[in-house]
């Protein structure tokens, strides 16, 4: 395999992510604390996984770190489009559900993979998913994101923006799942580049934690009640169908066998599905349907 001495920098890295992360999301929330259960995976490889549940502001969410290796499944292979062999990957992965409909769901995922023959490469992204869109706050967390972009380059934010519209968009349902926000993978070239990108990543995770400790405090003393609250469970159920049909990290792990538990912390606890649902007319909820069907340049808007 490649050089154990990466590998193992870039594991132990992720792990004081998810600690920073961890941290302030607990001083954000004021009332939760993460639970830990540490695990192995049969084949090689294990992780931590962190859950915070019943909080002063988030439902539930998930901090997880995962470094695994062993042999690379054929159906795993012949979905990357590389021999089968030994693999490694490591990452840290974040889905928060806050109990509040006017805070939006986020995500976040980081990760770097390589195979024995020499094949590596990083990816990752954030995106949020606001129950009700509010166009200032879709503004400001798309030029969060462009500032970490440019720092690594110009290019960066408009191309894993679009990759972003591209990837976390519903296709049965014909919109987004939130109002986007980066997505890159198989970042890779010659090995002197590796650091580049590794930095790369531990940029986006350092802009995860300021993005939303920031809603957090903005959003979860705003009124709101039962209609609110029914209109939250019907996205959260398209959160779920989005994981389970789509999501590439949810397929990876329980291709692997990976732990189900640390799988699927990425649902919520509580969801809904009304049966043809339709938003009253010049309501919240259809304006916030209507910012779903189509993509927007967030950053670029005045």
């Amino acid at each position: 395999m490649n050089d154990p001495d990466f590998r193992n920098k870039v594991a132990d890295r992720l792990k004081k992510v998810q600690d920073d992360i961890c941290r302030a999301l607990e001083e954000a929330d004021g009332a939760g604390r993460f639970s830990e259960e540490s695990w192995e995976r049969p084949g090689g490889g294990g992780g931590r996984t962190r859950i915070l549940q019943h909080g002063g502001v988030i439902e539930k969410g998930g901090v997880n770190f995962s470094a695994v290796h062993g042999e690379l499944p054929g159906n795993v292979a012949k979905a990357l489009g590389v021999q089968e062999g030994n693999f490694f990957a490591t990452g840290v992965s974040i889905v928060m559900h806050p109990l509040s409909p006017m805070v939006p769901i986020i995500h976040m995922n980081v990760r770097y993979f390589e195979l024995g023959d020499g094949q590596w490469w990083f990816g990752g992204g954030i995106d949020l998913t606001p129950h009700y869109v509010d166009e200032e706050d879709a503004r400001w967390f798309h030029r969060e994101l462009k500032k970490t972009c440019d720092r690594f380059s110009p290019d960066f934010y408009p191309d894993f923006k679009t990759q972003a519209d591209k990837y976390f968009f519903i296709r049965h349902r014909g919109e987004s799942r939130g109002i986007g926000g980066i997505f890159f993978d198989r970042l890779t070239g010659p090995h002197d580049k590796r650091q580049f990108y590794f930095d790369l990543i531990i940029g986006v995770a350092g802009t995860f934690a300021p993005v939303y400790t920031h809603f957090m405090r903005k959003k979860s003393s705003l009124p709101w009640g039962e209609r609110e609250r029914q209109w939250q469970l019907l996205r959260r159920g398209r959160y779920v169908e989005f994981n389970l049909v789509y999501d590439k990290g949810t397929k990876f792990g329980l291709d692997t066998e990976g732990r189900i538990e640390s799988i699927l912390m990425s649902l919520p606890e509580t969801a809904g599905w009304f049966y043809n649902f339709t938003p009253e007319p010049g309501s919240p909820e259809e304006q916030t349907l209507s910012q779903l069907r189509q993509a927007r340049d967030w950053a670029l808007e005045s």
